[in-house]
């Protein structure tokens, strides 16, 4: 018996072996990489590259896969390689503690990756990573605005040109217009990102700006 008996008789055995052979690399391991692991992980994609600086928070219980009282204090990267083993002992997992940025993206060779997954917040590191993938041919996937959202069922994949009401995928659509980027899949919500009630700033990678009115917004979004 095959711990993927259940995925194959959805896609097929052929169709596991692909999995087994392709490689993907996470950027972040926060609310949205963290669960886009696990899923890689338990569909059998035979080497994965996690690619995250951070350490487990208190504050990352609340939705982050790899948080854990018992993790707290711990490398990111490091939980969710331990926790991937754990899941399928033959997968081939690479850690790169490191804040992704312009100034530090050659330690990564992302030339022999079969798609990247990209789920990380901060702007500049998001439109590099991006334009280095398109520049290599790469398949890439990239996550929008999903903090500060209650509603699970508005998010959708979709290319960004479709994309409305999210603040962060307005931002990448004119940023990667500049650079001559017109089209890029990403998953996003439709929701429009709420106010914290404590009156703390939005996540980072979420461009501050006054509330704007119905014809403001729309005008806005047709950027």
């Amino acid at each position: 018996m095959s711990q993927f008996e259940r995925t194959a008789l959805l896609l097929g055995e052929e169709a596991i072996k692909a999995l087994s052979r392709k490689k993907v690399a996470i950027f972040g391991l926060g609310g949205v990489g963290s669960w886009c692991c696990e899923a890689l992980g338990r569909a059998g994609v035979g080497q994965l590259a996690l690619i995250d600086h951070d350490t487990v928070s208190e504050s990352n219980l609340n939705r982050q896969l790899v948080a854990l009282h018992s993790t707290i204090g711990q490398p990111k990267a490091a939980v969710m390689s331990a926790r991937l083993r754990d899941i399928n002992p033959d997968i081939k997992v690479t850690e790169y503690p490191i804040f992704y940025m312009p100034e530090n993206a050659d330690q990564i060779d992302l030339s022999g990756f079969d798609c990247i997954v990209d789920a990380i917040d901060t702007v500049t590191a998001k439109l590099h990573l991006i334009q280095t993938a398109k520049a290599l041919g790469v398949p890439i996937i990239s996550s929008m605005g999903t903090g500060n959202k209650l509603r699970p069922d508005l998010l959708t994949a979709c290319d960004i040109s479709k994309t409305t009401t999210c603040p962060l995928a307005r931002v990448m659509r004119r940023e990667l217009r500049a650079r001559g980027i017109e089209h890029l899949r990403v998953v996003y919500s439709t929701e429009p990102p709420r106010r914290p009630r404590t009156g703390a700033a939005p996540p980072q990678g979420y461009p501050r700006q006054q509330p704007m009115g119905t014809q403001q917004r729309r005008a806005a979004d047709r950027q």
